[in-house]
């Protein structure tokens, strides 16, 4: 099936709002929801030579029994996550949305992933991880997933509300007027207001691309205004968004080279960093 909408769920506090996004997201776009668990297993075997400090006979003993604990450790976080998303699905089907899916897989997470895609329509994630800390850290492996996959990805914080609104971050490149002639287009966005918002010179290129892309959404049947901003992209947007009370952001992903991103830093890994509604990465 290519038309799954995948909910990526790790048991971390993001569990319940990446099912209920999934879910929204499968409603709006008449798709199927799969409930992904992905074990990333990092074996805490050492294959060094340790016969020089505890012998050779109780270093093979040694590996036996910390063998035989990762299996057990291995089954266990296995069978947590198949309880995990059994609990997600009945929840779910309490709810009203009947026919979610689950699904576990054991490996690389992102390369779990990659195997996937060719099946998923959107992916949806936490920000964050089981394991992460902090208030505005990105989870360990979403940042590597964002830039590994092709389709769009939907990220979630804390908690879910169906957004009543969208802002779109519009930056007048070719990438940029795909990604609005798709959202003109997407069922994601049907009867969706829409915020068209540029941070950049206010000059009259600008202002024609962007009433070019108000146009596009316009003639799809969105109520759209648009506004050219100053300042720093991930303040000025995170700023019109609370402003505003915009419940999704749509932005492209990671427009520039690594070495460039290295040297400037990165956009995209900031305002995921920063924005507190769910944002919806498009390529």
């Amino acid at each position: 099936m290519t038309n799954t909408i995948m909910a990526c769920i790790d048991g971390a506090q993001h569990a319940t709002t990446v099912a209920d996004c999934g879910a929204w997201l499968a409603n709006r776009l008449d798709a199927p929801l799969t409930l992904l668990h992905v074990l990333d297993h990092h074996h805490g075997l050492h294959s060094g030579d340790f016969s020089g400090a505890i012998g050779l006979g109780a270093q093979e003993a040694l590996i036996t029994e910390m063998a035989k604990l990762d299996e057990q450790r291995s089954k266990l976080a296995m069978e947590q996550g198949a309880l995990m998303l059994e609990a997600q699905v009945a929840r779910l089907a309490e709810q009203g949305f009947e026919g979610a899916q689950s699904r576990q897989r054991h490996g690389e997470v992102v390369q779990s992933l990659k195997e996937l895609e060719a099946q998923t329509r959107v992916w949806v994630l936490g920000k964050k991880g089981g394991k992460d800390k902090g208030e505005h850290l990105l989870g360990a492996h979403v940042e590597a997933m964002v830039r590994a996959l092709h389709q769009p990805v939907l990220l979630v914080a804390e908690q879910f509300v169906a957004p009543d609104a969208v802002l779109i971050a519009f930056d007048g490149s070719a990438t940029g007027r795909k990604m609005v002639e798709v959202i003109a287009q997407s069922p994601i966005f049907a009867g969706l207001p829409c915020h068209l918002v540029m941070v950049a010179e206010d000059n009259e290129p600008n202002r024609s691309q962007l009433a070019w892309a108000s146009a596009q959404l316009q003639a799809t049947g969105h109520q759209c205004q648009g506004q050219i901003l100053q300042g720093e992209v991930d303040k000025a947007l995170c700023a019109y968004q609370q402003q505003h009370g915009i419940g999704l952001l749509v932005m492209g992903a990671y427009g520039h080279s690594r070495i460039r991103q290295f040297l400037l830093g990165s956009t995209t890994t900031t305002m995921l960093q920063s924005c507190q509604v769910p944002v919806l990465i498009l390529r």
